[in-house]
């Protein structure tokens, strides 16, 4: 997903004029509000602050865009008001992958919108690796160890998230399922044997009010391990109150070298990611969609703003069309229907 920041100036490079888009659309006419479906001060709310601040310059002299939080449902709240505003380029969705993907895919009954056509996809704004983590005090230190430890003590062990049907849920239970098929380093060629069904991990799932009350959950020891965002782990595992053992994506995070994927470790191809997205009601005018479109890719190719983001635990994604960003969506929904058939998670049902 994500790419050099040389490949994000030349893409950029390559857009035409602005100006002239938004002029002839007349648009934006009035201030635009950006709808950020969680409280202040998280991942998303502040990359939506630094996509407001150098989006509205792109859009014209006098745009402005103001970042309103409509918290609640794991992000359902605020997506579904959007939903229902006017299609006319006022009012903007930064969702997240709990918010349109992995609600929608756990919690249908709960979850009053359609991701794909209830809304205008218009760009992938960025996003990152969850990460299992342990107690500073653990006495895992690795990921191989944990999940053999699990394995052989069936239900003994918990692991916390920040909600039921969120990302990090549907992560966790997907690991449980991959993690069920890997060898054993203990117990000989038997325990290696491609005979034996693999059957999923189990542990006791325990949803908290968001990262930052898993993060301190996990801090004093309430629980063994946990499956968190980026943003919600690393200054835990700066600071020395966490470990990190491993990360959901394909590649091991700048900011943690020495921290293995779950691919290296073998579960191969394994990748969970997070992500914003930047949508709106469904039906936007085309122009408008346009405009809105390189404006966000002008914006996030912009050095200052990829490290402000970088440093939120939000990573630049690839530059993607409005098209390619809802085929990207409707990928990432069927993903979590996967996870959620194959585990057979049911909540709200």
């Amino acid at each position: 997903m994500i790419l050099p920041r040389r490949a994000l100036l030349a893409a950029t490079l390559a857009l035409p004029a602005l100006r002239p888009a938004a002029a002839q659309s007349g648009y934006p006419d009035r201030p635009i509000t950006l709808v950020v479906p969680f409280l202040a001060g998280g991942s998303t709310d502040i990359a939506a602050r630094i996509l407001a601040e150098r989006m509205a310059p792109k859009l014209g002299p006098q745009a402005r865009i103001v970042v309103e939080n409509r918290a609640g449902a794991g992000g359902s709240v605020g997506a579904d008001w959007v939903k229902h505003r006017p299609a006319d380029g006022t009012t903007l969705l930064l969702a997240s992958a709990s918010a349109l993907g992995s609600n929608p895919a756990a919690l249908p009954q709960q979850t009053p919108y359609d991701p794909l056509e209830d809304f205008t996809q218009i760009a992938i704004v960025g996003g990152g690796p969850i990460v299992l983590v342990v107690p500073a005090a653990s006495p895992f230190r690795t990921a191989q160890e944990l999940l053999e430890a699990v394995k052989a003590s069936p239900g003994r062990y918990t692991w916390a998230t920040s909600g039921a049907g969120g990302i990090g849920h549907l992560t966790g239970e997907y690991l449980k399922i991959r993690a069920g098929g890997l060898p054993s380093d203990r117990g000989g060629p038997e325990a290696r044997s491609v005979n034996r069904p693999a059957e999923p991990l189990r542990a006791e799932h325990v949803p908290y009010r968001g990262g930052s009350a898993v993060m301190e959950a996990l801090a004093k020891g309430e629980v063994d391990y946990s499956l968190e965002v980026l943003a919600s782990t690393a200054p835990h595992i700066r600071d020395g109150l966490s470990r990190g053992l491993a990360v959901s994506s394909l590649q091991r995070h700048p900011l943690f070298p020495d921290i293995p994927t779950l691919d290296e470790i073998g579960l191969k191809g394994f990748e969970v990611t997070t992500w914003n997205m930047l949508c709106g009601p469904r039906g936007l005018p085309p122009e408008v969609t346009a405009a809105l479109s390189k404006a966000a890719l002008a914006a996030l190719a912009e050095t200052t703003v990829t490290e402000r983001m970088a440093q939120a635990g939000v990573d630049p994604a690839r530059p993607a069309t409005p098209a390619e960003t809802r085929a990207f969506l409707a990928a990432e929904v069927a993903k979590f229907k996967a996870i959620v058939q194959e585990a057979g998670v049911k909540l709200g049902r």
